[in-house]
Formats: structure tokens, C-alpha cells, sequence
């Protein structure tokens, strides 16, 4: 599934610029993705415009987002780590954390692999029509191993 998110993201400027979902897997099945995989994906981005339009408002500036048992299982220390360290940066403000936390919570499994995780942040960007700063898309697409120290 996440190979089909960020085949996505690297195909289509933003969602709306995607075609229409029977159109979308005949591309996408014909790019070689299994038909599972496609559906998949695309159920979870139905999920994911539902969610982006459901949080709204404003955290206040002394407010702390306590995670649940269940959210600390499933994402992991590492992803709640992740999500932490963005909002400290000023790049992923409350309402983009909750939606970045509701579709991680949508994926089986745990706990979730960063990487993964790095994926569903950059399509909460994406489905939101948000570049992310530079930094961060580094941040996102790069192996540890394979940044350059200046």
C-alpha cells in the first residue's frame, strides 16, 4: 500500500489532480501495482479526505496532546517521537497531528514502522495541498545513512 501512496505523491501535484478511482486502477494496475494494494490504498485515502476535513480549531499554546495506551502501542516510540520532534520544528501544527495520528491508527499492525509513518505524514501534506519545508521533506525522504553531514 505505502508503495502506492508514494507512487502517488511522486505522479499527481495534489489529490484533486488524481483521476477518478476506476480510472486510478487501471493506471495503477498498469504501472504493475496488485490489485489489492490499489484498493487498499485508496480506501485509506477516502479515510484520509474524510479526516482532513473533520479537524479543525485551534490547540492552545499550554495544551499537551496525551497519547492513549492504545495510540502509544500501535504508533510506536519511535513514530510518537517523530510526531513530536515535527510539531517542536513548527511543521506539523495540532489539527495536521491529529490527522497524521487518526490514519496511523488505520493501518494494521503495530507498532508501525517509521518509515511508514514518514509516509503518512507527507500524504497528510499532500492531500492538504502543502509542500512541506525542504528540511522536512529531507527529513522524510532520506535514510539516516545516506545524508551528507556539512
Amino acid at each position: 500500500m505505502f508503495d502506492v501512496l508514494v507512487y502517488l505523491y511522486e505522479t499527481y501535484w495534489r489529490p484533486d489532480a488524481c483521476p477518478d478511482h476506476a480510472q486510478l486502477t487501471r493506471k495503477l494496475s498498469a504501472v504493475g501495482f496488485e490489485r489489492d494494494e490499489i484498493q487498499e490504498a485508496l480506501s485509506w485515502l477516502d479515510g484520509l479526505a474524510a479526516t482532513a476535513g473533520s479537524h479543525q480549531g485551534e490547540q492552545g499554546r499550554l495544551s499537551l496532546r496525551v497519547y492513549s495506551k492504545d495510540e502509544l502501542e500501535h504508533l510506536g516510540e519511535a513514530s510518537v517521537g517523530f510526531i513530536s520532534f515535527l510539531e517542536s520544528a513548527g511543521v506539523l501544527p495540532p489539527p495536521m497531528r491529529e490527522i497524521v495520528v487518526d490514519r496511523a491508527m488505520a493501518i494494521p499492525g503495530a507498532p508501525l514502522d517509521l518509515e511508514d509513518l514518514k509516509i503518512i505524514v507527507l500524504m497528510v501534506f499532500w492531500s492538504l495541498g502543502e509542500e512541506p519545508d525542504a528540511l522536512i521533506l529531507d527529513e522524510l525522504f532520506v535514510a539516516p545513512e545516506e545524508r551528507l553531514i556539512h
